[in-house]
């Protein structure tokens, strides 16, 4: 089949169906996506809600708890314990489908009955405010996270004593660092791995003691890509940690303006071979994938690790032959689905477990052969099937603004459970309340909160070492003051195990709360989109697609041309 031109029934913009493309959806026996990519991605994510808690009971227990769902959602919430419980059996909220009514509403009606989990955690020791988060101990708001400990703010993985990160992997003590893997003691660092001591560093592999610094392959005892001896660079790195914030801005400004002039790469691949996307790692046959490793033939995925014949699918691991599904592990021959795990032939299904052969269930454990949690045998499965995907075709959902669901959409997001301002869509689609209600989405207001500012931003001290530990019994106001897209929560505190952290790094406090220094990490990171690029190396004829926008002020050059310059 060759390429054909859609047009996006939410954004209306055109969008393109590659041959592969409709290969893939034949196997899947799926008909072709009426969303374009972008559109498909942001749906899916307004399913999913990280970082927005709320105080409410459990349902079953009674106990306090803290949970993703407020307490105006119509669903019981339990905690962890008691939903993975057996004093309760989602079965017995199983219904008989009704095919005079849309499958969207039945599946929705179902939700709304079908007690859930306050979080989506597996074996937390003391980490009690974190969301999507397995193997953590003694950690504080950190969100869809693998084996940490002692780490806060952000998403680290594999890693110890981090504090405000976005995907640092195998790191100890680490401090706003984005996308780096295998630091140590580094603070303000970006695409860097195998190092230590790097202060306000960007794409440096294997340094140390680095400050400033752009595109060092292998070096130590450099500031702004200038070799200092040990003896010199020292009494310049202590010059600059004991002055305190205003020294810091200004390490900042230069750096920045040194990253404008130094080239980079127009994508940050590794052993990969026919891929296009950016953050790609011992991959092949991928395209317009974002933040994935050991992944084969698959298109439109981001944050995936270890899957083959996979679409349009987000924070996963070991999957095959998958599509529009979001959310944890172990999947195969699956679609349309949210947060299932080790689960194969599901459909439309949502926190599911250990199961095979559902379509539109909740809750269910160790079943098969259910629709809407009601049993049927194989043969009955089988056949009903087939009927209700005829009928969701003839009797689709309408949404707002137009947008239709039949068989083949990803659940209606007028349908999520979450608002708009709650779910992560918000973090990679920030959108204003207006802005939110005219596209059809709903907006939460934000809960009162019961705190008063003791301490204004200007009062901070500029010196860690001038910091008192009483200022942890303050609630300082953020930066922001609320007046941004962030979720700003307008003040903060600063945790005891933070301080003695910001204090061994020798580290100035932040101003903003965590939700505003969340929000200006991800604006560090390129968007998940590819525009076609020349190489800006003078001579170079090469052509590819980027992450980098046309508009952007870096100078970006193909792999030949990058290579040569920092090998």
């Amino acid at each position: 089949m060759q390429q054909e031109a859609h047009q996006c029934q939410n954004c209306q913009n055109n969008f393109s169906i590659e041959p592969d493309d409709f290969a893939f959806y034949e196997k899947m026996k799926v008909p072709a996506p009426t969303f374009c990519p972008a559109c498909r991605y942001q749906r899916r994510l307004m399913v999913r809600n990280e970082r927005n808690f709320y105080k409410r009971e459990c349902e079953l227990c009674k106990k306090g708890i803290i949970s993703m769902y407020s307490a105006d959602k119509p669903f019981p919430v339990f905690c962890s314990e008691c939903w993975w419980g057996d004093s309760w059996d989602p079965m017995q909220h199983g219904a008989e489908y009704d095919f005079e009514k849309p499958f969207f509403v039945q599946m929705h009606e179902l939700q709304n009955k079908v007690p859930r989990p306050n979080l989506r955690c597996t074996n937390m020791k003391n980490s009690d405010y974190c969301n999507y988060v397995a193997d953590a101990k003694d950690s504080y708001l950190c969100f869809g996270s693998i084996e940490i400990e002692n780490c806060m703010y952000g998403s680290p993985y594999e890693s110890k004593y981090c504090v405000d990160t976005y995907l640092a992997r195998e790191s100890e003590y680490c401090y706003e660092c984005v996308d780096c893997e295998k630091l140590s003691n580094c603070s303000f660092c970006q695409d860097c791995s195998a190092s230590l001591n790097l202060l306000y560093c960007y794409a440096c592999k294997n340094c140390q003691d680095c400050i400033g610094c752009v595109g060092l392959r292998n070096k130590k005892y450099h500031i702004f890509n200038q070799a200092f001896s040990k003896e010199k660079y020292l009494i310049e790195k202590e010059k600059i940690l004991d002055c305190g914030r205003d020294e810091f801005g200004k390490v900042q400004s230069k750096f920045e303006s040194l990253k404008q002039e130094v080239p980079h790469r127009f994508a940050r691949t590794l052993h990969c071979t026919y891929v296009s996307g950016d953050y790609l790692v011992q991959s092949k046959n991928v395209r317009a994938c974002f933040d994935v490793k050991r992944t084969e033939d698959c298109a439109h995925c981001i944050r995936m690790i270890d899957a083959k014949d996979t679409h349009d699918t987000n924070y996963c691991e070991h999957l095959e032959l998958c599509y529009e599904y979001i959310g944890f592990w172990k999947m195969a021959h699956s679609k349309f689905s949210n947060t299932c795990g080790e689960c194969t032939n599901v459909e439309y299904s949502d926190f599911c477990s250990s199961s095979s052969y559902l379509f539109g269930c909740v809750g269910l454990r160790n079943k098969q052969y259910c629709i809407l949690n009601k049993q049927y045998s194989k043969e009955e499965y089988a056949s009903l099937i087939e009927k209700i995907k005829i009928q969701m075709d003839h009797l689709p959902y309408n949404g707002k603004n137009g947008r239709i669901y039949k068989y083949g959409e990803f659940f209606p997001a007028e349908l999520s459970l979450f608002a708009y301002n709650e779910s992560v869509a918000h973090d990679f689609f920030p959108l204003a309340q207006q802005e939110i209600i005219n596209a059809g989405f709903y907006w939460k207001e934000t809960e009162g909160r019961n705190y008063s500012i003791t301490l204004n931003t200007n009062d901070v001290p500029s010196k860690i070492i001038d910091v008192a530990d009483a200022i942890t019994k303050e609630v300082i106001g953020c930066a922001h003051e609320g007046k941004c897209l962030h979720q700003c929560t307008t003040a903060f505190r600063i945790t005891p195990e933070e301080l003695q952290f910001y204090k061994r790094m020798k580290l100035p406090l932040p101003l903003s709360c965590p939700n505003c220094r969340h929000y200006e990490r991800l604006a560090k990171r390129n968007p998940p989109k590819l525009w076609h690029r020349a190489c800006m190396k003078p001579n170079c004829q090469n052509v590819f697609e980027s992450s980098y926008a046309p508009e952007r002020p870096e100078i970006i050059c193909c792999e030949q041309c990058y290579q040569q310059e920092f090998a």
